[in-house]
C-alpha cells in the first residue's frame, strides 16, 4: 500500500512558509525520534537550504524511542553542516527550557532587543510542534490534538523581547517516495485516518516489531513470536484479548487498533522504526517506479518531481 496525504491547506502552508523563510534566522524542525528521517519533510530541507538558514533538529518523543537508535541519529545529524540536533520530549518543561539556548548558539548574531532571533518552527503533522510552542511560551497558544493537521494557519508569537516564534501548520509533501515511509508515518499517526487502512498499517508495524523488538511483543501480549508474521501477531493479540466478531472469528480490526495505540502511547516500550544504517540500506536498495508512458531506461529524462 502506497500512502499519500496532502490536503489543500498543506499546499497553502508551503507557499506561506516559503514567503516567511526570507525573514527567518533559524529553522526549528521537529521530528519524531522513532523515525527521524521518515518524518523529515524534504520540502523543509529545500526551503531552508535555498535561504541558507541553520537548522535546530528536535528529535521529539525521545522518551518513546530506542536510546541506542536515537544516539546514532544525533551523531548522523550533528555531522551535517549548519545543523544541531537534540533529543528531548516536548512534554517535559525542563527539556523545552533548553531550546532557546540551543537556537541562539546557531544564530549568535541575533537575540537582542534590536535584532530579535526569528525562529520558524516546522515539521510534519502530529509530531509535537504545538506542544513545543505552548511549552516555550508557558501558555496555550496553539491547539494540541491526537489527530494530525490540527494547526492550519501560521502564527507569529513573541518569547520575551528577544525571540520571535513563527509556528507553521504541519506539512507532509506531495509524493512520499518510499512506501515504507508512508507506513511508518501512518503507524506514528502523522497521516489522516482517511488515507490509511489500519489493518495494513498494523500488519506492517507488527512485521517491523518482529524483526527489531520481538521481546517487547511477547512481554506485552503474552505469546511466543517464533515463526509468526504480521497477520499472526494481530491474530495473537485478538486471541489474548478475546477480540472476536459475530460468528466467532478474530476481530483483526480491533487488534490492529490496539497494536497501533500501544505503539503510539509507548505501552509497548521504547521503539525506533529506523536507524541511519537501515535508512542507508533502504536508499541503496530502492528502485523507483518507472514514469507512466516512458520506458524505464529513459526515466532520467522525465520531468516528474523526484
Amino acid at each position: 500500500m502506497s500512502i499519500q496525504w496532502f490536503p489543500g491547506h498543506m499546499n497553502a502552508a508551503r507557499k506561506k512558509a516559503a514567503e516567511s523563510m526570507e525573514k527567518t534566522d533559524l529553522v526549528i524542525e521537529v521530528l519524531d525520534a522513532r523515525l527521524p528521517q521518515a518524518s523529515c519533510n524534504p520540502m523543509i530541507e529545500q526551503l531552508r537550504k535555498q535561504r541558507q538558514r541553520p537548522c535546530l533538529k528536535i528529535l521529539n518523543k525521545a522518551d518513546l524511542a530506542d536510546p541506542a537508535a536515537t544516539k546514532a541519529w544525533l551523531d548522523y545529524y550533528n555531522a551535517q553542516k549548519d545543523v544541531h540536533a537534540v533529543a528531548l520530549s516536548c512534554k517535559k518543561p525542563a527539556d523545552v527550557a533548553k531550546v532557546p539556548g540551543f537556537a541562539l548558539k546557531l544564530a549568535p548574531h541575533r537575540g537582542t532587543a534590536l535584532k530579535p532571533l526569528r525562529m520558524m518552527i516546522m515539521g510534519i503533522p502530529n509530531v509535537g510542534k504545538s506542544t513545543l510552542m505552548n511549552a516555550l511560551l508557558k501558555k496555550r497558544v496553539a491547539a494540541v490534538g491526537d489527530e494530525p493537521a490540527v494547526t492550519k494557519t501560521q502564527q507569529r508569537l513573541y518569547l520575551g523581547n528577544n525571540i520571535v516564534l513563527i509556528d507553521t501548520p504541519g506539512m507532509l509533501w506531495p509524493k512520499i517516495e518510499h512506501p515504507t515511509d508512508g507506513l511508518m508515518l501512518a503507524a506514528s499517526h502523522a497521516v489522516g485516518v482517511n488515507a490509511v487502512i489500519e489493518e495494513e498499517v498494523a500488519t506492517f508495524l507488527a512485521e517491523q516489531l518482529l524483526a527489531r523488538y520481538p521481546q517487547l511483543l511477547a512481554a506485552r501480549y503474552g505469546f511466543r513470536t517464533e515463526g509468526m508474521d504480521g497477520v499472526g501477531v494481530l491474530e495473537g493479540i485478538a486471541m489474548r484479548r478475546a477480540f472476536r466478531v459475530k460468528g466467532g472469528e478474530y476481530d483483526l480490526e480491533k487488534a490492529a487498533h490496539t497494536l497501533l495505540q500501544d505503539y503510539r502511547s509507548g505501552a509497548l516500550g521504547r521503539i525506533s522504526l529506523e536507524t541511519p544504517q537501515s535508512r542507508a540500506d533502504l536508499l541503496a536498495s530502492y528502485q523507483p517506479e518507472p514514469s507512466l508512458g516512458l520506458p524505464q531506461d529513459h526515466e532520467e529524462d522525465s520531468d516528474d518531481e523526484q
